[in-house]
């Protein structure tokens, strides 16, 4: 995700632009070389340098126990039924990629394991990574070409069965699917793109995994000579494998080519990193890290201030959190927060019954009040949160234009027009009806507090409009339900690289992460075009047609972009990273 010499990434206009607000500490801690580091500064590495980064050296530790909202459940983080956030935090140090992004999501090509990433051509689009020499996995074995073709093979659907199926389960193809790639040597993978892509950097950044695990465990001689010709039962063997087997936690098949390894796992609790003896970069700080799921955010600041860990990391922020660590100043509890690349949603089920009607859908997002449930909820946390206009742009990005506040204006008496208009009654209960069919459904939500109060809050702006809506809190419903597509109203949050391209997965009919069943024609033509530019304006130009076609659909309703929180004591910087989490340069940390 560098700026390489030919194409320039969409994104990184957009998210140089994202503004930090943070407080706490008295506005700083101790840095390593005596200096005083604000909360901001920690956004950078200290291993960052101009042409990428390398980990510097660090005055090393014993345990640290840091604490976040939900827990690790998947090594494999790129399959459709595991990619999830909580997995990216704990794997960041784990599985190095070719780049890493710091807090102020700028993208550094990750010289600890990279030598290059160049265009070599234009006309087809050729890029070549190439990797560094004596990077090898806890378990001894290199990290090298076969683990990119992996990375590749695994995520380009360039191989179906004869009925057209997949045979791998990837999260999302994007620019896997218009390369074709190949390994000149064990240090030399080259892409050769069907059309260009200027998300390429976007690539190999936290789904390279170990090729001679499944190789070995599935009876794969070499990964690297699979393609989508090759026979059937051996493809197979490769799928089952890569789709299945890097589940929660083996530690013999699941080794680590970054600074750390995982060493333990407590299901649904926490998951053990420490030191990787073969890490062929410096040695990280602390020794041992603890990565602990605490569900309940309040209760996770209450375990900072009583000494139990020393860091906060909330993907969820909570404002009732965010008062009592602003409290903890005088016990040198340093607290940040910001917006991150995350935003909050809510994701119709186009099969249900009731909902596939475009009425009310309409109605729907019409009664929705979601200034109030910012207020309420968020404000707190961010000052100036306002409501999410877009699915693909963030507020600061270039191309930003709210294409939601006619549709969402939290106006009842709009809601009930639309639905009577339609056709709809009110009946005895106050909720509308039509045909036998009531407007009622469920939202469905993970068991963080913040998301039961939004639907308490819902619940009451739309019974207003004779909308019935049912809590469905589940605390499995992330990893279990989702992306079965298991829901009514989905409540969770989209979080994603500062690229573009990513999000073409989530909307396109039939992508990998289209768990709605959405489909949007004039979306679909547009992304296609979007992800197939060459100039940023072009691109920006087919992303925002894309945007207002999905508006148009009422199929997702944005809410906010998710602040980001977290607080720390003992250490001299830590800074949450939107899409890494706190461990993204947990190998710097130092006790103060």
């Amino acid at each position: 995700m560098r700026r390489s010499k030919a194409l320039p990434a969409i994104a990184l206009v957009a998210s140089a632009s994202l503004v930090l607000g943070a407080c706490g500490g008295g506005g700083g801690t101790s840095d390593a070389d005596g200096g005083d580091a604000t909360v901001a500064e920690m956004a950078t590495a200290r291993g960052e340098s101009a042409d990428g980064y390398t980990a510097p050296d660090t005055k090393q530790s014993d345990q640290v126990v840091v604490s976040t909202d939900k827990p690790f459940t998947s090594y494999n983080n790129a399959t459709e039924d595991a990619n999830q956030s909580y997995n990216t935090f704990a794997l960041t140090l784990v599985q190095p990629g070719a780049h890493l992004l710091n807090g102020n999501n700028k993208v550094i090509l990750n010289k600890d394991v990279m030598e290059s990433i160049e265009v070599t051509s234009k006309s087809p689009q050729v890029v070549t990574w190439k990797l560094k020499k004596g990077v090898s996995w806890s378990d001894g074995e290199a990290w090298d070409c076969d683990d990119f073709y992996m990375a590749w093979f695994t995520q380009s659907n360039s191989s179906k069965k004869a009925d057209g199926s997949k045979y791998f389960k990837p999260a999302g193809t994007t620019g896997y699917d218009l390369m074709n790639g190949e390994c000149k040597d064990d240090q030399t993978f080259v892409g050769t793109f069907t059309a260009p892509y200027p998300d390429y950097e976007d690539m190999f950044n936290n789904d390279v995994l170990p090729a001679h695990i499944l190789e070995k465990n599935a009876g794969v001689a070499d990964i690297t000579k699979l393609n989508k010709d090759s026979a059937a039962a051996d493809i197979q063997k490769a799928a089952d494998f890569w789709n299945e087997k890097w589940n929660g936690f083996t530690k013999d098949l699941m080794p680590g080519a970054g600074t750390y390894v995982l060493t333990g796992f407590e299901p649904n609790q926490s998951v053990t990193l420490e030191r990787n003896p073969k890490w062929a970069g410096k040695p990280g700080g602390p020794a041992k890290i603890i990565l602990k799921a605490i569900p309940d955010p309040v209760a996770q600041a209450q375990a900072l201030e009583n000494g139990e860990l020393a860091v906060n990391s909330f993907a969820q922020p909570d404002a009732n959190a965010a008062t009592k660590l602003k409290g903890l100043n005088a016990q040198g509890v340093t607290f940040g927060a910001g917006p991150g690349l995350s935003f909050e949603h809510l994701d119709i089920q186009m099969k249900n019954p009731v909902l596939a009607k475009e009425e009310v859908r309409k109605a729907f997002f019409m009664c929705v009040k979601r200034q109030d449930i910012i207020d309420k909820l968020i404000s707190e946390v961010q000052a100036d949160a306002k409501p999410m206009g877009s699915l693909i742009f963030f507020p600061k990005d270039e191309g930003y234009k709210d294409v939601y506040a006619d549709k969402a204006k939290g106006d009842a008496a709009e809601s009930k027009k639309i639905l009577t208009d339609a056709g709809w009654a009110q009946g005895a209960d106050g909720v509308f009806a039509k045909d036998g069919v009531r407007a009622s459904f469920r939202i469905s939500h993970t068991d963080i507090p913040r998301r039961k109060q939004t639907v308490e809050l819902i619940q009451g702006q739309c019974k207003e409009a004779g909308i019935e809506v049912k809590d469905d809190t589940d605390p499995n419903f992330l990893d279990e339900r989702v992306s079965a597509g298991d829901y009514d109203v989905a409540l969770f949050a989209w979080s994603g690289s500062p690229f573009k391209g990513g999000k073409k997965s989530i909307y396109e009919t039939g992508g990998g992460q289209n768990w709605q069943n959405l489909t949007v024609p004039k979306a679909d033509d547009a992304m296609k075009q979007a992800v197939s530019q060459t100039a940023i304006a072009e691109s920006l130009k087919y992303w925002s047609q894309a945007d207002e076609a999905l508006a148009g659909a009422y199929g997702s309703l944005p809410l906010f972009q998710m602040p980001n929180m977290w607080a720390f004591k003992g250490l001299d910087r830590v800074y949450f990273q939107s899409y890494y989490g706190a461990l993204w340069n947990a190998n710097e940390w130092q006790t103060k």
